[in-house]
């Protein structure tokens, strides 16, 4: 298996909605941002499925090590090998890649955060790092893209951490920020033992108008001159909006289920996004 068709492969298996973002791509640039997706689900699957912290944590150290070997042209692993011709090719930067490896291991030593502008920092290291290298990928002229890559990545995590409430929780994690949580009198065991009163649903709302003030303010900032070439990005945030009200429609009920749209649907979307833009 060539490293190529390894990150295809494992793309396609997460089943996340990036991978229908992907398909309209030039072969060139999907391959690309193919090789970055695959990195990315390399090392958060170190900290979601390794059991044993110390060992996530060395691997993560070895992760680390891999991004150098990239940038020397000799690593090991089928997604660095991959990465190897597009660091160079599409200008991305060694100390990005480094960053999303920082924001894993935030999960490793950091399961609450007392206020948002904690959260904020775990939110651009694994979230608006993405949203800067993948832009680098899909290509700008104006500088000012840089910026509605950032906030959208804010917007897709903070979507992330909404959906998913319930399924961190179980991780013994929470990401609603604590202070956020005093305010509309809920407590973490409230999270941890799903139970789902009033406040919460406020609490929620809360959560969501933050994420749609994120959407339409990464929007807002992207240039009309680059739209063209940011459609991925523009299909993606179809896509994650798309679920952020989805998961509205359904009542909040993100302590006991996990809202997620039909593959047919994000095809959909992605379809009449493309041809929209």
């Amino acid at each position: 298996m060539t490293p190529d068709q390894y990150c295809q492969d494992k793309t396609s298996a997460s089943g996340s909605s990036f991978y229908y973002s992907f398909l309209f791509l030039p072969k060139d640039k999907r391959r690309a941002i193919t090789a970055l997706y695959a990195f990315c689900r390399e090392v958060d699957d170190v900290v979601d499925e390794c059991s044993d912290e110390q060992v996530a944590r060395t691997t993560l150290s070895w992760w680390r090590n891999q991004v150098v070997e990239i940038y020397a042209g000799k690593p090991q692993h089928p997604v660095a090998l991959a990465l190897v011709p597009v660091v160079t090719r599409f200008n991305l930067a060694q100390e990005h890649l480094l960053e999303i490896i920082d924001g894993m291991e935030m999960d490793l030593d950091q399961p609450r955060y007392a206020d948002f502008k904690s959260l904020q920092l775990y939110c651009y290291r694994v979230a608006s790092v993405v949203g800067l290298l993948s832009a680098e990928i899909f290509g700008y002229n104006d500088r000012q893209t840089l910026k509605y890559a950032h906030d959208l990545g804010i917007a897709f995590q903070l979507t992330n951490i909404i959906r998913d409430v319930g399924e961190d929780a179980r991780r013994n994690r929470i990401y609603l920020p604590m202070d956020e949580m005093q305010q509309f009198d809920v407590t973490a065991a409230d999270i941890l033992n799903a139970n789902e009163t009033e406040n919460f649903q406020k609490l929620m709302a809360f959560q969501v108008e933050r994420a749609q003030r994120f959407y339409q303010q990464a929007l807002a900032q992207l240039p009309d001159a680059d739209k063209k070439a940011q459609r991925t990005g523009l299909i993606m945030a179809a896509i994650y909006r798309a679920t952020l009200d989805e998961v509205v429609a359904s009542g909040c009920h993100v302590l006991k289920e996990r809202v997620s749209l039909t593959p047919l649907r994000k095809l959909w979307l992605a379809w009449t996004t493309w041809l929209k833009n």
